[in-house]
């Protein structure tokens, strides 16, 4: 017959079923996580708009977005942003996508002012990430 601190480890130290909808959750977030993205263009093979927009990225974009990664900083990480099928908000990352968000902005991402070459070259950085 089991003792008394037994029966308390057994019934109040249970821990509670994991329900199979979490799990599975967890193991997709696992599984997004673990694959790699592409690397971007190395920077010594950039166009000169892309090197003009990796300038218009820098003054407009960088204090709130790494280039390089997707580790947030106040925005996402935008490696491989043209490249994956989704943005954070779930949308296809197509250009005209981009150039809107860009310029009207979305949530607490404020509108940029661009002019339609910094928008261009901006847009070709975007593309070596």
């Amino acid at each position: 017959m089991p003792d008394s601190i037994t029966l308390y480890h057994q019934t109040q130290m249970r821990i509670p079923p994991i329900p199979a909808a979490t799990a599975l959750l967890a193991c997709s977030f696992a599984i997004a996580g673990c694959r790699s993205l592409p690397d971007s263009k190395p920077q010594s093979q950039w166009t000169v708009e892309e090197s003009r927009g990796a300038v218009v990225f820098n003054k407009n974009c960088a204090r709130c977005h790494h280039p390089t990664t997707t580790r947030p900083l106040n925005g996402p990480g935008l490696q491989a942003l043209t490249k994956i099928q989704a943005m954070p908000s779930g949308a296809p990352p197509t250009d005209e996508r981009l150039r809107f968000v860009i310029l009207h902005g979305r949530n607490t991402m404020p509108a940029t002012q661009l002019t339609g070459d910094q928008l261009s070259d901006l847009m070709a950085y975007l593309h070596t990430l």
